[in-house]
């Protein structure tokens, strides 16, 4: 975090400057340097007045302590501070004015007490508003120019303070509203990476979901067609065990009916009401069979067609195995981790490996560091869409989804998909989503 963030108007009224900075050291820098200045400023003040103004031991004393000391006040509560300390400047002018040895020295601000003014216009700066700090600047004037009234042969210094006063609260100013504005502009990025994040993982589940409707649909067709066909393809069947078969069809017919009504939300175009997986989508456009296991090679193919080195490690037997949602899943995560080594690592070496087992199918795309003369990476960023995808579709079928960056620069990507039905449904909040952009 940049140390300008921490210079932001603090949220409550006694709130510390700095009170919100990352690190402990800074929290604590304005009490050091306030400490600094007290202990410095105020026996340098009781010295010069009863050296070289002549003030009286007494008087001395006092206004090195009303100078000084409210400076402590600044940290916290700087209007209450400046207050006590123009007070006790213009007494003590009126003071110094009476004085044995005030001609020819500095009036009616003494140099000390111009050094403790600048340190509160400082902290007014870093915190209070432009209309408290134009406020501020004209009272200073103010009181110089009513002091000014007194007849003595003196070094003035009224405008000298009206001067720097003003500059100082022009800066600090300047600087605080440079730490608000940044503040502003990190919580609105903070909050549009969230909105950001929260919209992948939507469209990403509408994505999956729409895909699914079309493997689910294409059983639920099959289904009813059996069941209907079931009276004329085994003749003689009881009459209780063909109305048992149109109550099946029926049912079938019903849950296409109403899979396409929750669907049209999550189409863009119009949904077709002849659609029973048949094939086609809304608004007459004709779809291909949903991709799976058995055309990662050609996947692969056409990945070492456009340039990039790939090797494939395919179990035989791992589509035939893998039910429609492991299938698709398993496709997906391929083409996802493929996609994302052409982005990020142009012509690194990458391995691509799918086998299975009694109880899962395992997924696995390691790429090496992309090839020094290979073009200039495409993306320098994800979009958050590639892990956002993965993770999805392993959490619907209840798998295991690895992914990280290797040691020699590379990528790793490991899914594990089960072959039975998962026995957790996935959490259906997309805030509690644990990916992140690493795409």
């Amino acid at each position: 975090m940049r140390f300008t963030v921490v210079l932001r108007t603090p949220a409550r009224a006694a709130e510390p400057l700095f009170a919100q900075a990352p690190k402990a050291w800074q929290r604590m820098l304005p009490y050091a340097v306030v400490g600094v200045f007290v202990v410095s400023l105020l026996p340098v003040t009781i010295a010069v007045l009863t050296d070289d103004y002549k003030a009286g031991g007494g008087w001395a004393g006092a206004l090195g302590v009303a100078q000084t000391v409210p400076l402590l006040l600044a940290v916290t509560r700087p209007v209450p501070a400046w207050v006590l300390v123009l007070l006790a400047d213009t007494v003590g002018a009126m003071v110094l004015a009476s004085a044995d040895n005030v001609a020819g020295h500095a009036w009616p601000w003494t140099p000390m007490s111009i050094v403790g003014y600048l340190l509160l216009m400082v902290c007014l700066g870093l915190r209070e508003s432009i209309r408290t700090l134009v406020g501020v600047w004209l009272v200073t004037g103010a009181a110089g120019v009513a002091l000014g009234f007194y007849d003595l042969e003196v070094t003035t210094t009224a405008a000298l303070l009206f001067v720097l006063s003003g500059a100082f609260l022009a800066v600090t100013g300047a600087l605080r509203g440079i730490g608000d504005a940044q503040q502003r502009i990190a919580e609105q990025e903070s909050i549009s990476e969230a909105e950001r994040a929260r919209r992948t993982l939507l469209e990403e589940r509408a994505r999956i979901a729409r895909e699914l409707h079309d493997v689910v649909a294409h059983h639920m067709s099959v289904i009813t067609v059996q069941a209907d066909s079931a009276p004329y393809r085994l003749p003689g069947m009881p009459e209780p065990v063909q109305e048992e078969f149109a109550a099946i069809a029926a049912s079938a017919r019903e849950s296409l009916g109403e899979m396409r009504r929750l669907l049209t939300v999550l189409r863009s175009d119009r949904a077709n009401g002849g659609n029973g997986g048949n094939g086609t989508s809304g608004g007459g456009g004709v779809l291909a069979p949903q991709p799976g296991i058995g055309r990662i090679q050609q996947l692969v193919e056409a990945t070492v067609r456009a340039g990039q080195p790939v090797e494939l490690s395919l179990a035989a037997g791992a589509a035939q195995a893998a039910p429609p949602a492991v299938d698709l899943s398993a496709y997906r995560i391929v083409q996802e981790a493929l996609a994302n080594v052409v982005r990020h690592a142009p012509g690194a070496e990458t391995r691509v490996s799918v086998t299975h087992d009694a109880e899962e199918v395992l997924v696995l795309v390691v790429n090496g560091p992309a090839a020094r003369d290979a073009v200039v990476v495409l993306e320098s960023s994800g979009t958050g869409h590639g892990l956002v995808g993965m993770q999805e579709r392993v959490r619907l079928t209840g798998g295991t989804l690895d992914t990280g960056p290797l040691p020699d620069g590379g990528f790793r990507v490991a899914a594990r998909l089960p072959l039975n039905d998962p026995t957790d449904d996935p959490t259906d909040d997309p805030t509690n989503d644990p990916t992140k952009d690493a795409s």
